[in-house]
């Protein structure tokens, strides 16, 4: 059977209405910032494949670094036992991380690294003898699908059919951060899944300001934004912030495998120091630390050098100018750009606007890979992505606007 006809039969696809989503495409390879089907057609990854290819499809040297580890050590129990993979990618990332930030707990993924985050704030403050139980979020949130990050997530289409079993948050900022806050979490600067909504480093600086005044734990969920995206290495740092926790995931492995880490202040990780073991974080994962994943996050981390960074202001660059043109056209709304994620608005209904599919479609045909967020799209590609490529991801774009009128 064809890999089509294999996933016709067996295949349950994310966020796919498979009664009405036309057939997925079967990729067989990808180089740089192109994907190629089974049948030699080429694709412009415009995405980077749901925002974790961060340095372009196939690296060669992460995909050597991966060999090399696999043939040494493929995995181990990370609850007893410890290897250098791990060791090495800890203190690489406290290198990188704003300062502070100085214990790392890895987990699998986005959601994960969030489902961390939370529990060890809630027990940070019961540990200490000062249990406090809310979280605050920003509305239009988005922290994954798993329950703690759904229940931090903004209610809508995503959480709708889970809505009784998710626990409460506050919502800023239709109420106030208060001492009796655990932690507020946001995602700094850009909210993805939300809409691409990007918002202001000083409303960031006074939210840590708060936080720090009330002595309420800050998360800054960087699944998104982490490693370069907006610009700086985190978005936290371009508002000059330290937050208490950052979870990352996505770009940390350059896209190759899963792997999330979520970060801690020294103190907050000296909370759980006890003779008492109910003071232990009782979480864990199966692949926690997987040996691969580590090293794979090494090589990405070493390629987040001056040429990435100039590769990426020339992608901010790219995207500014073809958006000062897009912008005129009569359909757009809210154009903007944030490091390499530019997006506008096609003034439609939501997430759930056809506009998003036709558009996708539309692109498809032409060898780009797009995936609006129902009216929003957006465009996140690969560090290597070039100006040509990024002109020919403009140039359907603008013929599908121009098709609209």
């Amino acid at each position: 059977m064809s890999v089509r006809e294999l996933d016709r039969q067996y295949l349950w696809h994310p966020y796919t209405q498979h009664k009405i989503a036309p057939a997925p495409i079967p990729i067989a390879r990808a180089e740089g910032a192109v994907l190629i089907d089974v049948d030699g057609r080429e694709i412009i990854d415009a995405i980077s494949s749901w925002w974790v290819t961060l340095h372009g499809h196939a690296q060669p040297e992460i995909a050597e670094a991966i060999g090399r580890q696999a043939r040494l050590l493929e995995q181990v129990i990370f609850a007893g036992m410890t290897h250098e993979p791990a060791a090495a990618l800890a203190a690489a990332l406290v290198e990188k991380l704003p300062r502070g930030l100085t214990r790392v707990f890895f987990s699998d993924n986005g959601s994960t690294a969030v489902e961390v985050a939370i529990k060890i704030a809630l027990q940070y403050w019961q540990n200490r003898g000062q249990p406090r139980a809310r979280i605050a979020a920003l509305e239009h949130a988005y922290h994954g699908d798993t329950f703690g990050a759904m229940s931090a997530s903004a209610r809508g289409l995503f959480t709708e059919p889970f809505g009784s079993q998710l626990f409460e948050v506050v919502r800023l900022p239709e109420q106030p951060i208060t001492d009796q806050l655990a932690a507020v979490i946001v995602e700094p600067l850009l909210q993805g899944a939300g809409g691409m909504r990007m918002w202001s480093e000083a409303t960031l600086r006074e939210i840590r300001d708060q936080t720090a005044e009330k002595g309420v734990l800050l998360i800054a969920d960087e699944v998104l934004t982490g490693f370069g995206r907006t610009g700086p290495l985190f978005a936290c740092e371009k508002a000059g912030i330290v937050p208490d926790i950052i979870c990352l995931s996505k770009g940390l492995t350059g896209g190759f495998l899963p792997l999330g880490a979520t970060a801690a202040r020294e103190e907050i990780f000296e909370a759980f120091l006890s003779t008492d073991r109910r003071h232990t974080l009782f979480h864990g994962h199966s692949f926690t630390a997987n040996p691969i994943a580590c090293a794979a996050a090494q090589a990405s981390l070493a390629l987040l050098n001056d040429a990435s960074a100039a590769r990426r202001a020339a992608i901010e660059r790219a995207h500014r100018s073809h958006l000062a043109k897009i912008a005129a056209h009569p359909c757009v709304t809210a154009p903007r750009v944030l490091g390499t994620v530019a997006a506008f608005n096609l003034g439609g209904v939501g997430y759930l606007d056809p506009v998003g599919a036709d558009l996708t479609h539309f692109a498809l045909e032409r060898g780009v890979l797009l995936r609006p967020l129902g009216d929003v799209v957006y465009v996140l590609p690969p560090y290597c992505t070039t100006d040509a490529q990024l002109d020919q991801i403009y140039g359907v774009i603008t013929e599908f606007l121009d098709a609209r009128g």
